[in-house]
């Protein structure tokens, strides 16, 4: 798996998370659907991400990269 995939699987696990925590707790978890919404759609523009950096730190391969595993 590259970090682009557990990027995208990470934002999308935030934004169902938050909405699960508008529902039981308050509205304010909105913000946390807002700020992935920006950083997502920052990161389009940008191609920086906060995520993809810490994950490229640990190891994990980038998009196009070859992992250990795949040698």
């Amino acid at each position: 798996m590259n970090s682009e995939r557990v990027v995208r699987s990470f934002a999308g696990a935030v934004v169902l998370i938050s909405i699960l925590l508008v529902l039981y707790h308050s509205h304010l978890w909105l913000v946390l659907t807002a700020f992935v919404g920006a950083n997502l759609l920052q990161s389009g523009f940008t191609r920086f991400c906060p995520l993809e950096k810490i994950l490229h730190r640990m190891g994990l391969p980038g998009c196009g990269e070859r992992g250990a595993s795949q040698a």
